[in-house]
């Protein structure tokens, strides 16, 4: 299998059956997806979280190498996680496994997608030069 040479690595995770109370609390919502940046090892620019009425959670933490988001639906038990990364120090997948245990899920799905490959990159700036 050959390994593609990518700019990023994008990670979309569904957690299921999770603490609805963790999913309400925009405060321990914020907590955890700033430890989970820090389990990464990104580095963490900004952070905006919102709180929903009656109940939901919406934020992302912005770090230098892309970002965090998270949208929580507490009354299904339900959360949308999206974790961007470039570089090679990072280690989103730590980060999945952190936010799986803080939010109590039960099961997740996860997607992977490779970004900016290199190879696709270079062909293309090759055609409009």
């Amino acid at each position: 299998m050959i390994k593609l040479e990518q700019l990023g690595e994008h990670i979309l995770i569904e957690y299921y059956d999770c603490d609805s109370e963790v999913l309400k609390s925009t405060t321990l919502i914020e907590k955890y997806m700033i430890e989970a940046a820090k389990v990464a090892q990104a580095t963490i620019v900004e952070s905006v979280f919102h709180t929903f009425s009656p109940w939901g959670v919406s934020g992302v933490i912005v770090i230098e190498e892309s970002h965090l988001t998270i949208h929580t639906w507490p009354e299904y038990k339900y959360a949308a996680v999206d974790l961007f990364t470039c570089g090679n120090t990072i280690k989103p997948w730590a980060a999945v496994k952190f936010l799986e245990e803080k939010l109590k899920a039960e099961r997740a799905d996860l997607a992977e997608i490779s970004r900016g490959i290199v190879g696709r990159i270079l062909k293309d700036n090759k055609k409009h030069l």
